[in-house]
């Protein structure tokens, strides 16, 4: 994939350099590849929150929409699919590294329900297991009780944000609440605003928000802009997580011009989809995400954490993820605060593989109920 031209510095930003990636680094062991949590770091101060190949970058603010930068923007898809190719057919890491790279997969995982029939009790199962997300006998099994695991967040509709933060209190889990019209993205622009508003104000760490593809279908860039910027104003403090629905994008062009422009309105990060399209997460679209995440910080200085959402149920497929990030952005992405996976139905087979790992036999998967 490539990503067309590379565009001049803008006075007073800081640029970044192309990220190398070391395939024959590896953990020594279990609890020294896990062993950063979630921080209490606010992604919004004027500290560095991520590096790029050695130069720091801050949390990301928004920008002047640059609609020269979004025209020009190409993708070679062919290139795209090449680069994925040989990313799958590698082979994976083996047993303690792999038991290592699947640990630190919990920990940016966002455990999520957005069902019809959500109840209090079902967030707080949900809860409970987002601050114990493997089994203790597991945990002690492995040696890692020093690590402290949880996951990321516990992503809720707004009305159970307040069960939510009760049953995390403490913990150090966020609470992260879908919004605007989630998922069409479709109602009145005001409404969507005053639910982010009303998120915001009943304690969400976190907003998903959703933009509207019809602006990206029509190359309304200024609108997908402003939209995306008012939704930012509404986050208050909160970190907004910009939802692209990739899959009803139809081209990998129109990703990548959606992933610029909401970063430009200050997206503290940018996910594929919602979960509910028939097409979510893919690696290619990730890609195409990722290597507009790495342009951007080169040419602001401001790093823009990535979200893959939907369709991620192994293993395996994690540890895809995982490496892609490492390759293209570096170590300073493998982190809670800058990647997530929102993936819930993830969890039950990472643990069935740690499982494995720890006594040798596959668990039935009624052992590890999600919620």
């Amino acid at each position: 994939m490539h990503l067309k031209r590379q565009r001049p510095r803008p006075a007073g930003w800081q640029v970044g350099s192309d990220p190398q990636m070391s395939g024959s680094h590896q953990p020594s062991n279990i609890a020294r590849a896990t062993g950063n949590q979630i921080s209490a770091h606010d992604r919004h101060s004027s500290e560095p929150i991520a590096s790029l190949k050695g130069r720091p970058l801050l949390a990301n603010s928004p920008i002047p929409l640059d609609l020269n930068w979004i025209q020009e923007v190409r993708v070679n898809t062919s290139a795209v699919e090449r680069r994925i190719q040989s990313q799958v057919a590698r082979r994976t890491v083996k047993k303690e590294w792999q038991a290592a790279w699947l640990l630190r997969a919990i920990s940016c995982m966002d455990l999520t329900t957005l069902s019809g029939d959500d109840t209090d009790e079902r967030v707080r199962r949900l809860c409970a297991k987002a601050r114990q997300p493997i089994q203790r006998e597991l945990v002690e099994k492995l040696g890692i009780e020093e690590l402290n695991l949880k996951v990321g967040a516990v992503c809720v509709y707004h009305t159970f944000i307040e069960t939510a933060l009760s049953a995390l209190e403490g913990s150090g889990v966020h609470v992260a609440a879908v919004s605007t019209g989630f998922p069409a993205g479709l109602s009145p622009l005001s409404e969507r605003v005053a639910e982010i508003r009303c998120s915001a104000e009943a304690g969400a760490h976190e907003i998903d928000v959703v933009i509207t593809r019809g602006h990206v279908f029509g190359g309304k860039w200024q609108a997908l802009y402003d939209e995306i910027a008012a939704f930012k104003q509404a986050c208050g403090g909160a970190h907004m997580k910009v939802i692209l629905g990739s899959g009803d994008l139809l081209t990998l062009r129109n990703v990548a011009r959606a992933s610029f422009v909401a970063m430009m309105a200050g997206a503290d990060f940018i996910k594929t989809s919602t979960g509910k399209e028939p097409t979510n997460a893919t690696l290619p679209v990730s890609l195409v995400m990722l290597r507009a995440i790495r342009e951007y910080a080169q040419q602001t200085g401001m790093a823009v954490g990535f979200k893959p959402a939907g369709g991620i149920r192994t293993a395996k497929q994690s540890l895809d993820w995982l490496a892609l990030i490492k390759e293209e952005l570096g170590d300073s992405w493998l982190r809670a605060e800058m990647f997530r996976f929102g993936a819930s139905g993830l969890l039950g087979d990472i643990e069935r593989q740690l499982e494995h790992y720890g006594t040798g036999r596959y668990s039935a998967e009624y052992r590890h109920p999600i919620a």
